[in-house]
């Protein structure tokens, strides 16, 4: 029999009001016509244009002028190709011309899924029984380019949930490049993205061991001018582009939680950020710091990243290295066993692994861990998010792949002081699509990116159908005394 398990009466789902202001580039050639023909009106003609727009796109964006300027700023190597002094440009005609290269993007348009859950760093002010959570969700728009949202939650002592209302603007980060490269490290990803060989070892030739973005981008361009095709200058860029991975992004202190969008920055990126799986990693001190790993994707290549912040304001980012660090569904453990980090991977797209680590991003010799063993995982076992510490061991939400490929969840119980070892595993899945939830983008898909335990529940947030958000939860004590029953039987 399955484990009895209760829904929450609530659901969110994505609201296309939800906007942002992008920069929109259509070729030089068709950019320096839109900017020739904006020059030739008048000073006049410019205002009458723009002053309506400010009005208009005010009551969308916190602050529509400085993203206007800030994308008209983005052409200034045109403006000096045509001849047009920059500088010399009125702030309205700056405006205008900055409009015709923005365009607004509903970042959750398509979809609003598969979430993760951690503690708030701030808890104050709560009545006994109360936990103030962070909820990241993937947020879906168009061309299905996905992107990490949040929301702050109230959990009471009755585990009722309330979801905070969301700001009334997006934000993007400002985007700050300072990371110093490991040259081994990066040329080995390089490697792997099957980066042109020749490319790597002459770039790797003229780099000392530790190297900065702005060194890699000059010795590129220098090497780009000698090529006499464009199918050799792309290999060059395709370096950059990994060179870009690495970044840390930083959110103005004025936005609410809501109003923050890490919306793919690298092109190894560019086709989406998907299912971060968020967690309170405590060190040996004491102290904390929130890791996610997530899945980048350009479109055809997969790239694991590792994303770190202490305060969800400034993040930093980086891929991550290793045999380990393959294919999607990482999920880090919130504290070390045994000296070691430690991390569950789905490398192969079918079992899962688990890997331990001197270093958060280096991942090598993968351990396999759990094969598919009943008939609702056949064609494959992931996982759900990090595992939970409790004092029977570490419980691993999973999901499972089965006939018509359906999604559900399932649970396993992992050794506490040697997490190779199962010692616990649901013989039913924990939570699988009712009539309410099979219908949507995906349809007949149940997934999560982490839970969280409060007042002796394990509160699971979940994905419907790859279209809208749910929640559910179980007895911890039910799960654990279930898990350990059906791995004796």
């Amino acid at each position: 029999m399955r484990l009895s398990i209760e829904r929450k009466p609530i659901r969110v789902n994505p609201d296309p009001k939800r906007v942002i202001a992008r920069f929109f580039f259509n070729g030089n050639d068709r950019a320096k016509e839109v900017i020739e023909r904006v020059m030739d009106i008048s000073e006049e003609a410019a205002f009458g244009i723009v002053s309506p727009l400010l009005q208009e796109y005010s009551k969308r964006h916190r602050n529509i002028t400085r993203v206007l300027n800030r994308h008209c700023s983005k052409l200034k190597p045109l403006f000096h190709e045509l001849n047009i002094d920059y500088d010399t440009l009125t702030v309205y005609r700056k405006l205008l011309i900055g409009s015709y290269f923005t365009h607004e993007y509903s970042i959750e348009s398509a979809a609003f899924f598969n979430p993760s859950i951690v503690e708030d760093p701030d808890q104050t002010e709560l009545e006994d029984g109360q936990k103030r959570v962070i909820i990241s969700f993937r947020a879906v728009g168009e061309g299905h380019i996905s992107s990490i949202t949040f929301r702050r939650a109230l959990i009471d002592k009755f585990n009722n949930i309330t979801i905070q209302p969301s700001g009334s603007y997006i934000d993007e980060a400002e985007i700050v490049r300072n990371a110093v490269y490991n040259k081994k490290l990066f040329f080995e990803k390089a490697a792997i993205t099957q980066i042109n060989i020749d490319v790597i070892n002459e770039l790797e030739s003229k780099l000392d061991h530790h190297f900065e973005y702005a060194n890699l981008r000059r010795i590129i361009i220098d090497s780009q001018r000698l090529q006499d095709n464009d199918i050799n200058r792309l290999e060059y860029d395709k370096v950059l582009w990994l060179a870009d991975s690495y970044y840390e992004i930083v959110f103005s202190l004025d936005t609410d939680l809501s109003d923050r969008v890490i919306f793919p920055i690298s092109e190894y990126e560019r086709k989406g950020i998907e299912d971060a799986r968020f967690v309170k990693f405590i060190n040996d001190d004491g102290t904390y710091v929130y890791y996610a790993t997530y899945t980048a994707y350009d479109g055809s290549l997969i790239m694991p990243k590792l994303l770190q912040t202490s305060d969800f304001y400034n993040f930093r980012i980086m891929p991550l290295y290793g045999a380990g660090a393959q294919n999607k569904n990482l999920a880090l453990f919130p504290r070390k066993v045994n000296g070691k980090y430690v991390m569950i991977s789905r490398i192969d797209g079918c079992n899962n692994y688990i890997m331990y680590s001197d270093k958060i991003n280096i991942w090598e010799e993968p351990i396999l861990l759990q094969q598919p063993k009943f008939s609702w995982e056949f064609i494959q076992i992931g996982n759900c998010g990090s595992p939970i510490e409790t004092e029977d061991g570490w419980i691993v939400i999973t999901h499972g792949v089965g006939p018509m490929r359906r999604y559900v969840l399932g649970a396993s119980l992992l050794k506490l002081d040697d997490p190779t070892v199962e010692i616990g595993r649901l013989r039913e899945p924990l939570l699988i699509p009712n009539s309410d939830e099979r219908e949507g983008y995906v349809p007949n898909v149940l997934y999560s990116c982490g839970t969280i335990v409060h007042n002796d529940k394990l509160i699971i947030p979940y994905g419907v159908s790859d279209s809208s958000t749910a929640f559910a939860e179980v007895c911890l004590d039910a799960l654990l005394k279930k898990l350990k029953e059906d791995f004796k039987n």
